[in-house]
């Protein structure tokens, strides 16, 4: 038997007065995961346990089948795991975003998360630039993908609050300032790499080609190593992860799983759905398990941009998911899980907590769920709320 995870970040929202009352989801043409719906089991996941922000590091650990409350330690300590980043027991890890923050009649404001999507060979030079001038022996920068990075600050302070930067967007940062013991430190670290990035090459090019500069970084997600079984462990399972984002590559790290790299993997809108799909579909033939993530839903959320969620969802839907059903007969027996990790509504352009839907599909059997299509409302009328980190059980509860 093979155990398959499709997830589409963000995928869920909420109703919208353009759509005529009905969620991104209902609007797509997904025709392969209402099939799916309509013959496997649909209902909703909590996949954000009460007291917990719902980032993505909380909600993909759920939907991996950790429970947060036991292993959570922060979402910065998974991304160095996926990055080599080897943590000592008294490092704290942080995200760094390169972000542009724009002045407003003398006030900072959040202009843009990402920086303009700036590219991974433009951020790279940053970095190095970052990490010749202000890192050493108490601070050190690493480079990731795009506008995500890595600090990790040997001997750190943890006892910290910060703002997530996509949670502030077109806001004020007065007020999302990093709070707590060592918080001084970290926003002299700021003002200090501000005036290298401002007058940095790259920078000045990206000026001149309107595009944004990366003005500012921005620190959040801190934490320090975790401690987790890995599949061998907990299911005897092996498996891969296939992923353009650190963070998910890192829970795969943690859990014992195959990091797969799939070429035009952007972690983006333009990302390379089909090559993902097919890349799993070939990692099943070694191996039990195969968790595929697609970051587009989420950017094109924390972007506010409709259309451009609607087509996320469908590429998704047509790419990955269809992808996966054309090659049933390839891989042969399995179950599927189809979900989001949580809502990134257009309208709200952050992380909500409710539950979103999920669909539980089984190659050998109809389930005959009674929906009519895969949607939030769907989910809801056929199905009862289960805990997030149940998720994989139900996955695999059926051995063969």
């Amino acid at each position: 038997m093979k155990y398959i995870i499709l997830l589409g970040d963000g995928m869920s929202d909420e109703p919208i007065a353009e759509l005529g009352g009905k969620t991104p989801l209902e609007a797509a043409a997904t025709p392969n995961m209402d099939r799916l719906s309509q013959t496997g089991k649909i209902g909703l996941a909590a996949t954000v346990p009460e007291g917990y922000p719902p980032g993505s590091d909380v909600a993909n650990l759920s939907v991996f089948g950790y429970d947060p409350a036991e292993c959570y330690s922060g979402r910065s300590p998974l991304e160095a795991a996926s990055m080599g980043v080897e943590l000592g027991p008294d490092d704290v890890a942080f995200r760094l975003n390169f972000v542009w923050l724009e002045a407003h009649y003398g006030k900072l404001y959040m202009g843009d998360f990402s920086a303009g999507h700036i590219s991974t060979e433009e951020s790279k030079l940053l970095i190095e630039t970052l990490q010749e001038e202000l890192g050493g022996d108490e601070f050190n920068f690493y480079p990731g993908v795009s506008y995500r990075h890595l600090m990790v600050w040997k001997n750190g302070k943890d006892q910290l609050m910060f703002t997530p930067p996509h949670d502030i967007s077109t806001h004020s940062i007065e007020g999302n300032l990093p709070q707590g013991e060592g918080a001084d430190v970290l926003l002299d670290l700021t003002n200090s790499a501000q005036m290298l990035l401002n007058s940095h090459p790259v920078n000045n090019q990206r000026v001149a080609e309107k595009k944004l500069p990366a003005n500012s970084i921005w620190f959040w997600g801190h934490g320090r190593k975790p401690v987790m079984e890995t599949y061998r462990q907990r299911y005897n399972l092996t498996g891969s992860v296939i992923s353009a984002v650190d963070l998910i590559r890192g829970i795969g790290v943690n859990a014992g799983l195959n990091i797969i790299e799939v070429p035009g993997a952007t972690g983006y809108l333009d990302t390379n759905y089909r090559g993902k799909a097919e890349y799993a579909v070939n990692s099943l033939q070694d191996s039990d398990f195969v968790y595929v993530h697609v970051e587009a839903p989420d950017e094109a959320g924390h972007g506010g941009l409709l259309k451009e969620k609607i087509e996320a969802i469908e590429s998704f839907d047509r790419d990955v998911v269809g992808t996966i059903i054309e090659n049933i007969s390839k891989i042969g027996d399995c179950r599927i899980l189809v979900t989001p990790d949580h809502p990134t509504p257009v309208e709200k352009r952050t992380h909500t907590s409710d539950p979103v839907p999920y669909i539980l599909f089984d190659s050998r059997q109809d389930f005959d769920s009674q929906a009519t299509g895969y949607s939030e409302a769907e989910a809801k009328r056929c199905g009862e709320i289960v805990p997030g980190h149940q998720l994989l059980s139900m996955l695999i509860n059926d051995r063969a």
